[in-house]
């Protein structure tokens, strides 16, 4: 299994690469930033001087979205950026949330991500689309490579992506949503006429390493908070009798009061109150080294490829050195010398 860091953009800059270049040296191979350019610095400059910094690492936003950034300069700073630094990207992509809102905008439509996709894919791999009556290539990325990844929680972005995405990204570490998601994306990819193995799964969520599980929930509580805007959105669209949904990922927030976004992301922020222990640790990973390590190995036995932890808390260095030295160790295959 990969393990990866998602950190924030909060200045200053070299703070994040910092945490980025750290990450490589504790055995991480993804490093995901937020995007969203108004609540944080801009993050596709950053990516420029992490992978400056770094030799192995993976480098690419958990999530951007089409509707803030046009595709043909996605897909061109990305190509870019493997012409520079040799194919070190990805792309996590999805509908739109505080990037899109905080400018009063709006989540694009599933046939909008769904094409969204598709040329982004094509583009960024050297390839010809057509777009806006034109067709179009970046005619120097014959060389280029990056993959397409989709978030998503709802039955049609969930098809969506086991049809047309190159993985899966799911934002939160509940094995039972896990599982059925995966499902979903892999009965999708396979109705496609696709090798379900053939999508990568990334499951996403905050990891805190600690004895003091209290506080651990009071830091990670933000994050019920974040996938509630999304699980809002999915609500609205199928309705709450769980018959689309599973209830295990609707119920929680049946006493949300809305959204403060100058607040996104932040542990202490002051209106998740309505997120309960439960979701806390089912959504996130916290306690000590050996909860991490068994809650991994039951994503790894789901099919997850990559672990991604969210770095947003009090205690973002003792994390990233316990996942360094001993959780990501303990999760990865065993190689002998001589048998």
């Amino acid at each position: 299994m990969d393990v990866g860091v998602v950190l924030q953009c909060t200045p200053p800059a070299s703070r994040v690469v910092d945490l980025a270049r750290r990450a490589e040296t504790l055995g991480f191979s993804y490093v995901w930033t937020f995007d969203s350019h108004i609540l944080w610095e801009e993050p596709y400059v950053i990516y420029s001087k992490i992978l400056d910094e770094t030799r192995n690492v993976i480098v690419g936003p958990m999530v951007t979205n089409p509707a803030t950034r046009d595709i043909t300069v996605t897909a061109s700073v990305f190509a870019t950026l493997n012409e520079m630094y040799g194919n070190r990207t990805v792309i996590g992509i999805g509908r739109g949330d505080s990037a899109v809102r905080v400018t009063n905008g709006k989540p694009v439509s599933v046939a909008e991500l769904r094409q969204s996709v598709l040329d982004i894919k094509g583009l960024v791999n050297g390839e010809s689309i057509e777009y806006n009556g034109n067709n179009i290539r970046l005619p120097w990325a014959s060389k280029s490579r990056t993959d397409v990844w989709v978030a998503a929680y709802g039955p049609k972005v969930l098809a969506l992506t086991g049809e047309v995405g190159d993985g899966f990204i799911l934002q939160l570490a509940d094995p039972s949503i896990a599982e059925w998601t995966i499902k979903a994306v892999r009965d999708a990819a396979a109705a496609a006429g696709r090798n379900p193995d053939d999508v990568y799964i990334c499951v996403a969520a905050p990891a805190y390493v600690t004895d003091d599980i209290a506080h651990g929930r009071d830091q990670l509580r933000w994050f019920g908070g974040m996938v509630g805007n999304h699980v809002a959105d999915i609500v609205a669209r199928y309705g709450e009798d769980g018959a689309a949904v599973p209830a295990a990922l609707t119920e929680y927030i049946k006493n949300r009061q809305g959204y403060d976004y100058n607040e996104h992301g932040k542990a202490g922020n002051t209106h998740t109150d309505f997120v309960p222990d439960e979701i806390i640790d089912r959504f996130c990973i916290i306690g000590p080294v050996e909860e991490h390590i068994r809650r991994l190995e039951e994503l790894k036995a789901l099919g997850v490829n990559q672990f991604a932890l969210y770095l947003q808390h009090d205690d973002k260095d003792n994390t990233m050195a316990q996942y360094g030295e001993k959780i990501i160790p303990a999760i990865q295959e065993t190689v002998l010398a001589r048998d």
